[in-house]
Order: C-alpha cells, then sequence, then structure tokens
C-alpha cells in the first residue's frame, strides 16, 4: 500500500456524552472495555499504515499518557488544536507533519481495516482525484452529511439533510494529496470555523474529482451516552477483543480471578487484574475494564464499567454506562430498560438506558437509579437515596 501516513482526529470533548466527557475527551471512553482511539489504531496499523499523526486539543494528556510515542511499535506524532474550530482547521494542525499522500480518520468511532484499504485502493486508483471518501448506507442520514455518489464521483455533500432523498453517508474515511491543505486555507470559515466538508464542496462545485467508494465496517457512532452501549455490543458480537477466550463468546484476561461459583454470560469481557465473586451472574453485553470488581451475588447485564469501578454485593446494574473509580455500594439497583433521556435541552424518547455514573461516583447502600439518570463526576449519593433525572459533578445527595 503506497499510503503510509495517517492523521487521527482526537481533538474533540463530545458534548453530548457529558458526564462521562467532564474529563476526558470522547475518543478516550471506552468501547468494550478499552478505548475507542485503540480500536482506531489498530484498524490503521493492519492495513498497513506506518507512521500516525494524531490530533489532540480537549484534555489531550489523557490521550499522550494512555498512547505514550508508539503503538504496536507504530510512531505516533502528537499535534495540538488549542481551539476546536472544525474538522478542517483541526487537520490544518498536522500540516508540519505530514509530506506525502494520507489518510483522514475521526478518532472517536470503530472501524475495520478493510474499510481503511477499501478507501486507499480507490485512492490509488485514481491518483489524480483531489479527495476520495468512504461513503456509507445508512437509514437516518439526518444526523449525519449525506452524500450523492454516481459512478464513483461525489456530486454533492449535504449537511444534515431534511428530506430522505439520500441513503449514502461520509463515513469519516478520506484520501488526500498534501494539496488539501491550501484547499483548507482558501476556504471561507462558517460561524467562525473551517469545515472540511465545506472545502470538498467548494472542489466539487469547482469540477474538480471527489471519489467515493461505498464501504462497510464501521460501529455505529457514539453521539449519546446509551450508544456505547450499542458499540459494546457489536464489538463483542464481532469478536473484536483482545483477552484470550475461554469459551464462545467469554473473554477472559489472565490476571483476573472469576469465582467458580460465578456466571459469565455470552457475550462477554473481562479485563486485566478484575474479580467476580462467588454468586455473581455478569452477562450478557457486559464489559468490565481494567480492575473492575464484582462482588458476590451481584447481577450485572447490558452493561459497560470502565476501571477501578466495584460493584457492591447483591447489586443489579442493568443497561449502564459507568466511568472510572466508581464504587456503586451493596445492594445498589439500576434496573434498566426503556425510558426518556434529557440531555441539555432536547429529550430523546425511548431509549434503553438505566444510567450513566461519570468518574468518581460513590453511593452508598440500597441506592436506586432510576432509568435514564445521568450523575456526574464526584457525585456522593448516600445510603438508600432513589436518584432520577440529572445529578450535577460533585452533588451530595441524602436518602
Amino acid at each position: 500500500m503506497s499510503v503510509r501516513t495517517a492523521v487521527v482526529l482526537a481533538a474533540g470533548e463530545g458534548n453530548r456524552l457529558r458526564p462521562l466527557t467532564h474529563n476526558r475527551p470522547k475518543p478516550m471512553l471506552p468501547a468494550a472495555n478499552r478505548p475507542i482511539l485503540g480500536y482506531v489504531f489498530d484498524a490503521l496499523i493492519d492495513a498497513g499504515i506506518e507512521h500516525i499523526t494524531v490530533v489532540i486539543g480537549y484534555k489531550r494528556d489523557r490521550v499522550q499518557e494512555h498512547f505514550g510515542p508508539t503503538y504496536r511499535d507504530t510512531p505516533l506524532e502528537y499535534v495540538v488544536q488549542d481551539k476546536q474550530l472544525g474538522s478542517g482547521h483541526a487537520l490544518l494542525q498536522a500540516r508540519s507533519a505530514v509530506d506525502e499522500p494520507f489518510l483522514l480518520v475521526n478518532g472517536d468511532r470503530v472501524l475495520d481495516s478493510g474499510l481503511v484499504t477499501d478507501v486507499v485502493a480507490e485512492f490509488e486508483g485514481h491518483p489524480d482525484a483531489a479527495a476520495t471518501l468512504g461513503v456509507l448506507e445508512h437509514r437516518d442520514v439526518r444526523r449525519y452529511g449525506a452524500v450523492a455518489l454516481h459512478e464513483g464521483r461525489i456530486d454533492e455533500i449535504v449537511e444534515k439533510p431534511d428530506s430522505d432523498d439520500y441513503r449514502l453517508i461520509n463515513a469519516g474515511v478520506y484520501a488526500f494529496h498534501t494539496e488539501i491543505f491550501d484547499a483548507i486555507e482558501a476556504t471561507a470559515r462558517r460561524d467562525g470555523e473551517l469545515q472540511l466538508p465545506d472545502t470538498l464542496g467548494r472542489l466539487i462545485d469547482e469540477g474538480e474529482d471527489v471519489r467515493g467508494v461505498r464501504v462497510e465496517g464501521l460501529s455505529p457512532h457514539a453521539t449519546y451516552p446509551w450508544d456505547l452501549l450499542t458499540v459494546t455490543r457489536e464489538i463483542l458480537a464481532r469478536g473484536r477483543v483482545d483477552e484470550p477466550a475461554r469459551k464462545q463468546g467469554v473473554w477472559v484476561d489472565d490476571t483476573s480471578l472469576v469465582h467458580e461459583a460465578a456466571t459469565l454470560q455470552a457475550p462477554v469481557v473481562v479485563g486485566p487484574d478484575c474479580e467476580v465473586g462467588p454468586g455473581a451472574v455478569v452477562g450478557p453485553d457486559v464489559a468490565l475494564g481494567r480492575n473492575v470488581t464484582v462482588e458476590a451475588n451481584a447481577t450485572v447485564e447490558r452493561t459497560v464499567l470502565d476501571g477501578d469501578t466495584r460493584v457492591g454485593p447483591g447489586s443489579t446494574i442493568l443497561d449502564c454506562v459507568a466511568g472510572q473509580d466508581v464504587t456503586l455500594g451493596a445492594g445498589t439497583l439500576v434496573p434498566g430498560g426503556q425510558t426518556d433521556v434529557r440531555i441539555g435541552t432536547h429529550v430523546h424518547e425511548d431509549r434503553s438506558l438505566g444510567a450513566v455514573v461519570a468518574d468518581r461516583v460513590d453511593t452508598g447502600g440500597g441506592v436506586t437509579l432510576e432509568p435514564g439518570t445521568l450523575v456526574g463526576p464526584g457525585a456522593r449519593l448516600y445510603a438508600g437515596v432513589r436518584a432520577r433525572g440529572e445529578i450535577p459533578a460533585d452533588a451530595e445527595v441524602l436518602g
């Protein structure tokens, strides 16, 4: 493969994923039991990429400290976008690090290496094209940037269309020559931002050849907290798990302890240094991050528990996303199920979400988190509390 370099955009915050992104950027949120960004790096390296430039910004230290200067022996070079002023502006920050044709991918969505190689093959087959994009058929194009594709050429890019005339969306995987940097600089800012789709739209209007190739192998986009459950479910279904398989659909790291009286129901992944106590039932569709403890007789289903989290004995945790260093006391109840969830000023109806529990939350015994509850980082809920709605960061909630 002639394209050896990739740029990964990982500077964004992910406001609609709060409170989980209060302390870390969106690409560092867990998909199954490791960060989304790790899957992106894997796909690029598996496709033959030899150097990766990572554009970081919001909480950038969380990315650098986790991944360091290399990943799977592949150099990682970091450049900073101090202010999030659009995708085009983010790409411009990588200009000094890129001197050959390159791939551009978003760092907040799990993708397969085959998708990458498909885009590169189309790019190499049309070396005079100004750009090549992966495009994906999707039933709900109104949430994304729609494209019109005709005989391999993209005729139109429409941001969040208000009609049902489109079936394809921009998959967020591109191949470019370095001339794209000049094209971005020549693009007018919109609301103070430089957006890459605006540059591509201008190139199309000027008659440039912007190619599109239909691709597959892209996980659902994690736009809202409950999407992390969907992404995890798909990763487990595909078997894209690093841990050793104990049996079909059950992955357990060698450093973890699962009591012989515990039950793991596939699909489930248990990360490093975890402990699952006697009588506990974990799974299906559960991912335990590093150093997670599920104590005796607890039940955990359809849930993502990030690192250093503890579930107390006798708890029932369903449809839950928990951040790092969370303590759910004995007898905690998260009943799960369909509910309406308020994110900011918008209410999302009929979502499968028990609760979202951000980093360093501590609950006492017998706490109930009603469906759709969002608990901010550092909050403390005392014994017997029945919580609903949104709990602010660092709040203390008494019974």
